[in-house]
């Protein structure tokens, strides 16, 4: 099992209603974290979902609805949305100074996409000095993989959980664990 301690955060990266449709297994995704987020609730986990977001008048326009949290993932009024600009879900979005406030030491990271926002997003977690839970099915990239590297989606996913799960860095250590297995509050 996957035992998450009290001072965890479940963190979900950009689970848009324009998003989901693109990625492989989108729809098994979202419902895959939306019960994951049910069960933070219900440990006094809190859950943090951010949103990429771009100028105005672009595919990433913060009004667009495309833009919003998909509504299969059940955010509930406790749960807290914040907006990004960056593959990083900590560059200038207030994240890190949110998890310090909360005296979250470790983030269950599930969302979009493998390749883009959920790496670089492991990697800022480490060097903020947080541990990191990857689901290991909680992440997907496009539908159709890395065709120019030749990788399907699912190789992406595995390459991706192979690297992140290897990363040496003094902040903190990612542990790969399969959506069924994350406990939480223990």
């Amino acid at each position: 099992m996957g035992c998450v301690g009290m001072n965890a955060a479940l963190l979900i990266v950009d689970l848009q209603e324009m998003l989901v449709p693109l990625v492989w297994r989108g729809e098994e995704l979202v419902d895959r974290v939306a019960a994951l987020a049910r069960e933070a609730r219900r440990n006094g986990v809190p859950v943090i979902a951010v949103r990429q977001v771009g100028p105005g008048g672009t595919p990433f326009d913060p009004e667009d609805p495309g833009t919003r949290i998909s509504s299969r993932l059940g955010l509930e009024p406790t749960d807290v949305v914040l907006d990004k600009t960056a593959t990083d879900a900590f560059y200038r979005t207030g994240l890190a100074a949110l998890l310090a406030e909360r005296d979250v030491d470790t983030v269950v990271l599930a969302g979009l996409a493998t390749d883009y926002c959920v790496d670089a997003t492991a990697r800022s977690a480490l060097s903020h000095g947080l541990d990191v839970v990857l689901v290991s099915d909680g992440h997907s990239p496009a539908a159709d993989g890395d065709p120019e590297a030749g990788l399907t989606a699912e190789q992406v996913v595995d390459r991706h959980n192979r690297i992140l799960s290897a990363a040496v860095h003094p902040g903190g250590v990612v542990r790969l664990v399969p959506a069924a297995e994350v406990v939480f509050g223990r």
